[in-house]
C-alpha cells in the first residue's frame, strides 16, 4: 500500500516537480556524456602524442568529477529540502489520520528510490545519446579525423554514475527520514498558514554597510586590474578573493533592507499596478535568502570566467598557430660554451660548430628534406642584462614588479638575419642606422615595461658602440616559434657591434621538403630518430615543430576547454536549479496571496506579469552582480594569461553569454511557466 501510494504521490506532483526531475535528468546525463569522453575516443584517428594528452584529460576530468558530484549532491539535498516544506501539510494530515512517522519515512523512502531510479534511467539514457554527438565535439576539438562511426556505450561511465548518483539517493533518504524524525504535528498542520515577515532594517545602517561594501569591493577590483602587479602569489591573489567574496554578502544584505525602503518612498513607483505587492515579495525572499544570493552569485562569476576563459585559451591557441609557427621545423643549438661550464669536452666542441653540420653528424640529411632554409645567431652577454638596458625606469620598475629577473642576460640579433627571418616569417622587415636599436617584443606586459624605458630614450652600449633607441616603443614581432606568445623583447643592432660578442645560440628554421602531411610526419620521424645516434650524446640542440606544436597546442586547448565546460555548466546548472526551487517554493506559499487578489478584482493578465517580475527581478538580481564581477575578474584572466593572447576572448564571452541565456534563461522559463501553473485559479 504505501509503494502504491508513493507512485501516486509522484504521479500527481510530476507537474510541480518538473525543475527538480529535470535538474536530476540533466545532472545525470551531463556526469555520463563528460566521464564518457574516454570510450568515444576509440573512434579517432589521432596521434600516439595525442593520445597521451586525452588520457590526461580523462584522468582529470575523473578527478573534477569527484567534486562535481559534491556539487550535485548539495544541489539535490537543497532542493529535496524545499519539496518536503511544500509537503508539511501533507504529512500533517497522514499523522492526523494515524500513520507512524515510520511510515512517513518510508513512503518517502519508495519516493525517492522511484525518482532516483526514473532519472538515472532516462538520464542515462539522454547522456548515452548525446555523447554520440560529444564524440564529434572531441574529433573537432582535437582536430581529428573520424573513422567509422558506431555507437559507443561506456560502461566505466555508467557505473561511475550509477555508483555516485546512488549514494546522492541514499543520502537523500537518509536526511528525509531525519527530518520526520523531528517534526511536529502543529508546525505541519499551520507551516502553510506562516507568512514571513518583512523585516525592515535600519536604513541608515544599511546604506553605510552598502557604501563599505561598494568601497571594499572597488578595492579588490583595483586589485585584480590596477594592482594586478602585485598579485603574483597565493596569499596576495586570495585576499581579493576573500575581499570580493564578503563584500557581496554584505551588499545582498544591505539591499535587502534598503530596496524596499526606497521603492516605498518612491510612491509613483511603489503604488503603480501591483509593484507593493511584487517589490514586498522579492524584498521578503532577499531578506531571507542572502547567503543563498551570495553563493549563487560568486557561483554565475566563477561560471562566467571559467567558461570564457576555457574557450579564449582553446581559440586564441589555434589562432596563435597560424603566426607564431610559420615554419614546419626550428632546430635551437646552445653554441660556444666555455670550458668551465661543466660540460662534457664533447658538448663544449660541438657547440663551435653549426646546426646544419651537428645535422649531418647526426646522420640527418638536410639538403634532401629541408627548404627555405635560415641559419641564424642569437647573441648574450653577462655584461649588458636587463637591469642595464632598462636606464633610469629600473628603480621605478623594481619596485613596482619586484618578481621579475632583471639580473638575466638581454638576447640580441643582427638587423640581417632579423629581415632574412622577417621575410621567411611574413614580417615587416626593420632597419637601423649605425647608433640605432630596435627591440622586437609580442608580450603586451614586457612590451609595455620596454615602452617606459624607449620613451626616454635610453642608451646602450655594445664593444664600446653607442647605442639609441630607433623608436619609441616595441616593434611586434618573435624569432622563436611557439604556440604562445613568448618573446619578451630582443633587440635589433647593426651587424657590425656584435661581431665580438659571444653566441648564445644558433637556430635553424626551415620547411620539409614535402608535399602531404604524411611525407611531413615521416621527415619529422626522422628527425627524432636522430636521438639514438650515437653522436647524440655529444650536441646539445633542441627541435621543435609545427605538427608537435600544433597537436600539444590543440591538445591542451581542448583539455582546458572540456574541464572548463563541465565546471561552468555544472554550476549554472546548479544556480538556476537553486533559484528555481526556491520561486517554486515560494509560488506554492503565495498561493493564498494571488487568490485575495482575484478576490479585489485582480485579472489575470496583471497576476502574470507581477508574477513575471518577482521571477525575473530574482534571476536577474545575482546575476547582474556576477556580471560586473566578471568583468574584471576576465580582466585578471588575460593578465595572467596573456601568453595566449587575447584575440579570440570576444567571441568566447558570446559563446558564453549563449550558454548562460540557453541554460539560465530555460530554468527562468521552466520556472515561470511552473509558477504560473501553481498559482492558477482551479
Amino acid at each position: 500500500m504505501l509503494f502504491k501510494l508513493s507512485i501516486k504521490n509522484i504521479a500527481r506532483s510530476m507537474k510541480d516537480y518538473t525543475i527538480y526531475f529535470f535538474t536530476l535528468i540533466l545532472g545525470v546525463a551531463i556526469f555520463y556524456i563528460f566521464n564518457a569522453i574516454e570510450s568515444q575516443t576509440v573512434m579517432m584517428n589521432v596521434s600516439s602524442s595525442t593520445y597521451e594528452i586525452i588520457d590526461l584529460m580523462n584522468s582529470m576530468l575523473s578527478g573534477v568529477s569527484v567534486f562535481v558530484a559534491f556539487i550535485l549532491g548539495f544541489l539535490i539535498i537543497y532542493a529535496n529540502r524545499f519539496l518536503m516544506k511544500r509537503r508539511n501539510k501533507e504529512f500533517g494530515i497522514y499523522l492526523t489520520l494515524g500513520m507512524s512517522k515510520r511510515k512517513i519515512s518510508l513512503i518517502l523512502f519508495f519516493e525517492t528510490l522511484i525518482v532516483g531510479c526514473i532519472s538515472l534511467v532516462v538520464g542515462l539514457v539522454l547522456g548515452t545519446a548525446l555523447s554520440q554527438v560529444m564524440s564529434l565535439l572531441v574529433a573537432n576539438m582535437f582536430e581529428a579525423k573520424m573513422t567509422e562511426f558506431e555507437f559507443v556505450f561506456s560502461s566505466s561511465a555508467c557505473i561511475k554514475t550509477l555508483i555516485y548518483f546512488s549514494v546522492m539517493y541514499i543520502l537523500v533518504m537518509i536526511f528525509n527520514t531525519y527530518n520526520v524524525s523531528r517534526c511536529k504535528l502543529i508546525d505541519l498542520l499551520n507551516a502553510n498558514k506562516k507568512s514571513e515577515k518583512v523585516k525592515l532594517k535600519n536604513p541608515w545602517l544599511c546604506v553605510i554597510v552598502f557604501i563599505v561594501s561598494v568601497s571594499a569591493l572597488g578595492y579588490a577590483y583595483w586589485c585584480v586590474t590596477g594592482g594586478v602587479t602585485d598579485m603574483q602569489t597565493a596569499d596576495k591573489i586570495l585576499i581579493p578573493i576573500a575581499l570580493g567574496a564578503v563584500s557581496t554578502f554584505f551588499i545582498f544584505w544591505s539591499l535587502s533592507g534598503l530596496l524596499l525602503k526606497l521603492f516605498m518612498s518612491m510612491k509613483n513607483v511603489y503604488y503603480k499596478g501591483l509593484n507593493s505587492f511584487t517589490l514586498r515579495q522579492f524584498s521578503s525572499k532577499i531578506n531571507t535568502t542572502v547567503f543563498s544570493m551570495t553563493i549563487i552569485c560568486l557561483m554565475l562569476f566563477f561560471t562566467i570566467c571559467v567558461l570564457s576563459g576555457a574557450i579564449s585559451i582553446r581559440n586564441s591557441m589555434t589562432s596563435n598557430l597560424k603566426t607564431l609557427a610559420p615554419v614546419d621545423i626550428q632546430l635551437d643549438k646552445t653554441m660556444d660554451i666555455s670550458a668551465d661550464s661543466g660540460y662534457s669536452p664533447e658538448i663544449i666542441d660541438d657547440s663551435k660548430i653549426s646546426v646544419s653540420e651537428t645535422l649531418d653528424r647526426l646522420g640527418f640529411d638536410t639538403d634532401k628534406y629541408f627548404k627555405d632554409v635560415i641559419e641564424f645567431d642569437l647573441y648574450a652577454s653577462n655584461d649588458i642584462l636587463i637591469k642595464n638596458t632598462l636606464g633610469s625606469v629600473y628603480d621605478e620598475l623594481v619596485k613596482e614588479f619586484p618578481y621579475l629577473y632583471y639580473d638575466d642576460a638581454e638576447t640580441f640579433i643582427k638587423e640581417s638575419d632579423y629581415n632574412k627571418l622577417a621575410k621567411l616569417y611574413g614580417l615587416d622587415p626593420v632597419y637601423v642606422d649605425d647608433d640605432e636599436y630596435i627591440i622586437i617584443s609580442d608580450v603586451d606586459f614586457w612590451t609595455d615595461i620596454r615602452n617606459r624605458s624607449l620613451e626616454k630614450g635610453t642608451p646602450i652600449t655594445i664593444n664600446e658602440v653607442s647605442l639609441t633607441p630607433k623608436y619609441n616603443e616595441c616593434v611586434n614581432g618573435f624569432v622563436y616559434m611557439s604556440s604562445n606568445h613568448i618573446n619578451t623583447g630582443i633587440f635589433v643592432v647593426p651587424d657590425n657591434v656584435l661581431n665580438n660578442m659571444p653566441r648564445e645560440s644558433e637556430i635553424l628554421v626551415a620547411n620539409y621538403k614535402a608535399n602531404t602531411d604524411e611525407e611531413k610526419q615521416e621527415i619529422e620521424n626522422m628527425i627524432l630518430a636522430t636521438e639514438n645516434s650515437p653522436y647524440a650524446q655529444n650536441t646539445d640542440i633542441e627541435a621543435s615543430s609545427k605538427i608537435s606544436l600544433y597537436e600539444s597546442s590543440i591538445g591542451l586547448g581542448a583539455m582546458i576547454t572540456f574541464i572548463g565546460l563541465y565546471l561552468g555548466i555544472i554550476f549554472l546548472i546548479a544556480s538556476a536549479a537553486i533559484l528555481a526551487l526556491k520561486e517554486l517554493s515560494e509560488s506554492t506559499d503565495n498561493k493564498e496571496r494571488f487568490k485575495m487578489l482575484r478576490k479585489i478584482g485582480t485579472d489575470e493578465r496583471m497576476l502574470n506579469k507581477a508574477l513575471f517580475r518577482q521571477i525575473g527581478i530574482f534571476f536577474l538580481f545575482p546575476l547582474v552582480l556576477a556580471i560586473i564581477h566578471s568583468i574584471f575578474g576576465i580582466k585578471f584572466c588575460v593578465y595572467i594569461l596573456q601568453t595566449f593572447g587575447k584575440e579570440e576572448l570576444i567571441k568566447s564571452i558570446i559563446m558564453t553569454a549563449g550558454i548562460i541565456v540557453f541554460i539560465y534563461g530555460g530554468y527562468f522559463l521552466i520556472t515561470y511557466l511552473c509558477s504560473k501553473n501553481i498559482i492558477k485559479e482551479r
